[in-house]
């Protein structure tokens, strides 16, 4: 039992017997019973302002039909009442009172992957390939302009750093990497192995099926490991600091001309220091 409990019991009793012989039965001490007859009316003044508050988030949660968080109760409490809660309060109150939200919590990503395909990280950070359409890595990246966000994916050659295809669109789904990946198609060459993170995109049987009808062998970087595809999220850096961060595209248009015009300076024109060789010389020294 609970020493408040016990504090209850002692002063409901009071009458009938000493305290001394209350809190020896209940083996509390007289001074803290003491105390906490002290600080009651503190207790009650606090219940009852959480009885008020629970009445105000009661209300919130009848008319959101309990799909509030949290988070949303106390944003419509300000916005509504004017009343600045601290997230904490909010949410003790809600467990207090029974008014937390009635909605199914979706289980975590790494749970749903799971239902899905994944495979083994056959790359495992060796990045170094003897030849081209070896090894490729795929990845998605994100350009913002005023229009919204452009979705640019890719696939790279990790022999010579050439992109070796990639598409762009305004919405990230399966078949931008569908697309990306039959654009590639021409190149895959026997034993190539395409690694790529753990994205929906590239877990789907879609996905799988391509890289089954083309002879590649799928690769997926461990769970929460960036630097498993380090050699993907590279390009993109370079992309951004050369080209998107310079001339900042205002539209979606504007963005996918100049992210274009920059991949075939990359490939074609674009000196890599480690060699001095663009990363077309370098594939042409393989034919």
């Amino acid at each position: 039992m609970k020493p408040s409990l016990k504090y209850a019991m002692i002063q409901k009793y009071a009458k009938e017997f000493t305290v001394k012989e209350l809190c020896e039965y209940f083996k509390v001490s007289r001074s803290g019973y003491y105390s906490w007859i002290k600080t009651l009316p503190n207790r009650r003044q606090r219940e009852q302002r959480d009885q008020v508050l629970a009445a105000v988030i009661r209300e919130c949660q009848k008319k959101s039909d309990k799909t509030y968080g949290y988070r949303r109760v106390r944003a419509w409490i300000v916005k509504n009442y004017g009343i600045c809660m601290n997230y904490k309060t909010v949410l003790r109150l809600m467990n207090k009172y029974g008014l937390l939200a009635e909605i199914r919590r979706l289980r975590p990503l790494y749970m749903r992957q799971q239902q899905m395909r994944r495979y083994e990280n056959v790359l495992n950070r060796n990045f170094l390939a003897n030849h081209p359409n070896q090894k490729w890595a795929t990845d998605i990246s994100y350009i913002f302009t005023d229009e919204g966000t452009l979705y640019l994916s890719m696939i790279k050659d990790l022999h010579d750093s050439f992109i070796v295809a990639f598409d762009m669109a305004t919405t990230q789904d399966n078949a931008l990497v569908y697309r990306t990946l039959k654009k590639a198609k021409k190149e895959v060459a026997n034993g190539l192995v395409l690694h790529s993170d753990q994205g929906f995109q590239y877990t789907s049987t879609g996905y799988f099926n391509l890289t089954q009808q083309y002879g590649i062998t799928p690769s997926m970087s461990r769970p929460g490991t960036p630097y498993d595809n380090a050699c993907a999220e590279n390009f993109f850096g370079i992309l951004k600091a050369e080209c998107i961060c310079r001339h900042h595209p205002k539209t979606i248009n504007e963005a996918k001309k100049l992210i274009a015009d920059y991949i075939h300076f990359y490939n074609y024109e674009r000196i890599q220091t480690k060699n001095m060789l663009t990363p077309y010389q370098m594939w042409c020294q393989h034919e």
